[in-house]
């Protein structure tokens, strides 16, 4: 054994128990994925194994599916809607934490509690609030003179109320990493600031958001990656419905997978290949815009 190769294998004994996670829980059911989307899977044969091939056919049975534009547009809407609420209510409370207030160490614990319950635990709670007859949300409303509103029995209201139930999960991770983001501000700038009569509208518009830009182009693409995939918490609330009226494209890739007796697997795998490929691009933009802050 030559000494060069000696000196590499305790780095190779290091990396090899992480290239065999990375395959076996990344690589691997990837490559199945695309395989999926790329053959025409029945159930006798996604347990035989001798799917035909048909290259692009299910990316076009996707494409010319009419669910496709709603679930599409839904997607898009969750999606943005969500991250905008999410940072802005974020960031104001983290600006609003940073003072170092009484107590403030315990109200930040209590608005960690919708991050750390179980998504299964949130989703049911907000079903039982947005309940049409017997939910403590109309229940509110009746005492303000509105009728009953059909939260996620109506089309007009569905999308609305798991994006809503979405934000509310959403606020305390916006606020843990833009917080930490703030602690790295040095005080000394909003003190020289002060002394130059900037008001605090000023130090947050001239100093806080500037500086935290890093922060916040990653807090933003990972709530961008995360909202993009969300299917546990609509599933929950409204499975996609009524109709197809809060479907997204994630609820409508195991909708085709396994939300019927004749399940389509290869046009599901399909809808899932595209949400890969637009966090991807994404991904892709983040890096291209912090290699040009950096440069």
């Amino acid at each position: 054994m030559s000494p060069s190769l000696r000196r590499r294998l305790p780095a190779l004994a290091f990396v090899t128990p992480l290239l065999v996670y990375l395959t076996a829980f990344y690589v691997y059911p990837l490559y199945r994925n695309l395989d999926l989307s790329l053959r025409d899977y029945t159930v006798r044969s996604f347990v035989a194994g001798d799917a035909p091939f048909s290259g692009w056919a299910n990316f076009r049975t996707v494409l010319d599916d009419p669910t496709f534009g709603p679930a599409l547009r839904h997607t898009v809407v969750f999606t943005f809607v969500s991250i905008a609420f999410q940072y802005v209510i974020g960031l104001a409370l983290a600006v609003f934490f940073n003072r170092h207030f009484r107590l403030s160490t315990v109200l930040r614990a209590l608005f960690l509690i919708p991050w750390l319950l179980p998504l299964i635990v949130s989703a049911s709670t907000w079903s039982w609030m947005f309940n049409s007859e017997s939910g403590v949300v109309n229940y509110f409303l009746h005492f303000l003179g509105v009728g009953p509103v059909g939260w996620l029995t109506s089309p007009d209201w569905a999308l609305t109320s798991v994006i809503v139930a979405n934000i509310w999960i959403g606020i305390p991770f916006n606020l843990v990493i833009l917080y930490s983001g703030l602690q790295n501000i040095p005080g000394e700038l909003y003190e020289a600031a002060a002394l130059d009569g900037a008001g605090a509208w000023q130090q947050f518009r001239r100093i806080t958001f500037p500086l935290l830009r890093p922060v916040s182009a990653i807090t933003l693409l990972l709530g961008l990656v995360y909202t993009l995939k969300v299917f546990d918490l609509i599933w929950i609330m409204t499975k996609g419905g009524p109709g197809d009226a809060s479907a997204t494209l994630a609820t409508w890739s195991y909708q085709l997978g396994f939300g019927t007796l004749l399940p389509r697997f290869g046009p599901g795998a399909a809808v899932g290949n595209m949400l890969i490929l637009i966090a991807l691009v994404f991904g892709l933009l983040y890096v291209r815009v912090q290699r040009r802050q950096e440069a």
